[in-house]
């Protein structure tokens, strides 16, 4: 039986997942105590959620940052670091949970570094497994470490594969939003702005998760994922368009029954499950009344469309290093059309005419394996930008 209260340190403290979980640790008084807190360049933001969590040391990954961070908390009694080193002591000090939600490939090392034998890591940084996934699997199981997927859609997952051994999937669907261009023509879509693509229609997630869910790479990244995390094979993975996001994933079993994990889209759900594992608690998140709701739809994702989704599948089948190269595209892609210096359809464009450079070659065996990948894909991808200049709006 766990004591408590259990210490919990948060990577990614100022994010759309960080101040979930600050919500539910407020739901659950006396049951955590705050180790550390990360965040990337907003210092006032980090102070404020260091001192109304009562964490004892505040990591901010800018170094510019440090003064401002360290006035912010002056008088607390919260210690403070900047810079990458910062965010990994934030990672390795003694805790017994780890959140990571760092968002994108800046968040591997420091979800490795918070590796410890008997110590659960709650992972809402889909990246890891998607740069490093066998290296990254590999390594949790050899320093002992539990991770549980704090991702709606492979929380719903994880809870359905208690009901019969893995070997007894025939299919793990995840279901998609179908972001708010589900509706749309492609010559509509190929007309969106950013700020078209950041109206999310259920979800309030950070701008680059939420343009990834508008051109539907979010649930390519989330495929490969759920590939690592629970040993799968892309036959055996499928996702659907489901508008309503209520059914956030199914287990299909050799024997015709079928698994789901359902809940209003609220991330405080599967934050309070990751957090109290095997155990649960009470929380004040939004309750499902399926009378109220009326219908649940489902549709398959339109690949002319949105065809984000092929090339994730691609590069999961091709394996090797192809998944990291794919991520790193699409980060440097997103940036560039949030920006405005690309249009919509110049992420895929771009993203695909990486692939097609250097996406051959063995998976990444370490950290630095793939961040060196990353690097060698954000610059072809960075050198192709040019060419998509003229689609933007």
């Amino acid at each position: 039986m766990n004591s408590f209260p259990q210490r919990l340190t948060v990577l990614g403290a100022t994010g759309s997942i960080g101040r979930s979980v600050a919500k539910v640790l407020a739901t659950t008084p006396g049951r955590f105590a705050v180790e550390a807190v990360a965040g990337g360049r907003d210092a006032k933001a980090l102070a404020e959620i260091a001192r109304a969590l009562g964490a004892r040391f505040a990591a901010i990954a800018d170094p510019a940052a440090h003064r401002a961070l360290a006035d912010h908390l002056s008088g607390s009694g919260i210690a403070c670091g900047a810079g990458p080193e910062a965010v990994i002591e934030a990672a390795q000090r003694d805790a017994d949970i780890v959140v990571s939600a760092i968002v994108g490939v800046a968040g591997l090392a420091p979800t490795v570094a918070a590796f410890g034998a008997g110590r659960r890591v709650a992972l809402a940084n889909k990246e890891c497994l998607v740069a490093a996934g066998h290296f990254f699997m590999a390594e949790a199981a050899r320093r002992g470490v539990e991770l549980l997927p704090m991702d709606s859609e492979h929380n719903a997952i994880f809870q359905a594969l208690a009901a019969a051994p893995a070997r007894a999937v025939e299919k793990a669907t995840l279901t998609a939003s179908g972001g708010p261009f589900r509706l749309r023509t492609r010559e509509e879509v190929a007309r969106a702005t950013p700020a078209d693509a950041l109206k999310h229609p259920n979800w309030s997630m950070g701008a680059k998760i939420t343009i990834d869910s508008a051109t539907l790479m979010n649930k390519g990244l989330e495929l490969i994922e759920a590939h690592h995390l629970f040993g799968l094979g892309p036959e055996r993975l499928d996702a659907v368009v489901h508008p309503e996001s209520v059914v956030h994933g199914l287990v299909a079993f050799e024997d015709g029954s079928v698994v789901a994990g359902l809940a209003m889209p609220d991330m405080c759900v599967p934050i309070a499950h990751c957090l109290a594992f095997p155990d649960r608690v009470a929380t004040d998140c939004r309750r499902l009344d399926l009378v109220a709701l009326g219908r649940l739809t489902f549709e398959a994702p339109d690949g002319q469309r949105f065809p984000a989704l092929g090339l994730a599948r691609a590069a999961m089948a091709q394996g090797g290093r192809a998944a990291c190269v794919l991520n790193a595209a699409n980060e440097v892609a997103v940036a560039a059309f949030l920006s405005g210096r690309i249009g919509f359809y110049g992420i895929t464009d771009a993203v695909a005419g990486t692939l097609d450079r250097v996406s051959a070659g063995p998976a990444p065996g370490s950290v630095e394996e793939a961040l060196a990948v990353d690097a060698e894909a954000r610059a072809v991808t960075a050198a192709l930008l040019p060419n998509f200049a003229a689609k933007a709006s």
